[in-house]
């Protein structure tokens, strides 16, 4: 079979198992994200989170990940679900409203690289979805799936950023997409409707002030310098998505497993992490709030609550 037939095989096969773009890019060395990493290390623009500079060959190498890979096949999937309209004191981000997106991510992109060795003999691989040392966006933009934006996120031109991303490192070999072009042109809704001002330069974040980080990485109490208003976010952030034009392409999700739980609409709604019946643990095993924790997730509200009725 030709490297480009076994090209299209494999996004047909991604497409029937759900996912929403597809593309491939042949393993190299990320020469120019070397240098920009290691400058953003340098300054300190990701705040606490100290496993940043860990790894950081295999971040620039999947190589280093999978001996003798050649492929890196890079997959969307939609997880965009309109924020409801009500007047709910607390905000929760699209992407967390259902099931863990790993867990989802994971057995298709294994399902998919078992279709490739069904069609294709055995090869050695990796599946990926923000569980292990990848550049992910770097590696969907050379895919061929978008490009990476002011807001730092990949925006795909037909369908905008409300997406995950997921991997699969293998040692087969394919024909390889070419990049897309920037379009962000000169717009700078991101930049402008960030309220921490978290976006300092057209593609760059300051971790310590974004409003995702505080809310699910930052892992201490919160000082008189953490910005005080969190747009009612109490998990995650979807501002500069939201302000973004091309997610006027954006479409609702059609994985029941993203949809919004009932305990998602309780905090939301009333703030309520555990009861008598539920526990935290009961409440979001399985999702991505389990990740906080209940004790910085009542931190997060505690904040909210402070800023409206001082």
């Amino acid at each position: 079979m030709d490297l480009e037939t076994r090209n299209r095989f494999i996004k047909e096969e991604a497409k029937r198992l759900g996912f929403d773009a597809c593309g491939i890019a042949q393993v190299s060395l990320l020469e120019e994200e070397k240098s920009y990493l290691e400058n953003y290390l340098n300054r300190n623009r990701h705040a606490s989170m100290h496993y940043m500079e860990n790894h950081l060959e295999k971040r620039l190498n999947p190589a280093l990940l999978v001996d003798n890979a050649k492929s890196v096949i890079s997959v969307l999937y939609n997880y965009y679900c309109p924020i409801p309209e009500d007047d709910r004191p607390y905000k929760v981000s699209m992407y967390a409203r259902g099931a863990d997106y790993h867990y989802v991510i994971k057995s298709k992109l294994q399902e998919l690289a078992d279709a490739i060795t069904t069609e294709f003999g055995m090869h050695e691989f990796r599946v990926f979805t923000d569980s292990a040392p990848v550049l992910e966006k770097s590696w969907a933009a050379k895919a061929g799936l978008g490009w990476i934006g002011k807001n730092t996120c990949l925006i795909n031109r037909n369908k905008g950023s409300f997406f995950f991303i997921g991997e699969l490192v293998t040692t087969l070999e394919a024909t390889y997409d070419e990049p897309e072009e920037e379009r962000c042109g000169t717009c700078t809704r991101c930049l402008d409707a960030c309220p921490t001002g978290a976006l300092t330069s057209p593609g760059e974040l300051d971790a310590g002030k974004c409003i995702s980080y505080l809310t699910i990485e930052h892992k201490s109490e919160f000082t008189d310098k953490t910005p005080k208003d969190l747009n009612k976010y109490i998990f995650g952030c979807d501002i500069c998505q939201q302000v973004c034009p091309w997610n006027r392409f954006s479409k609702a999700h059609h994985e029941p497993r993203f949809n919004t739980t009932p305990f998602i609409n309780e905090l939301e709604k009333h703030g309520i992490t555990s009861d008598s019946t539920n526990s935290f643990r009961q409440r979001f095993k399985n999702t991505a709030l389990e990740r906080t924790g209940e004790k910085n997730l009542i931190r997060n509200i505690g904040h909210i609550d402070h800023k409206v009725h001082k």
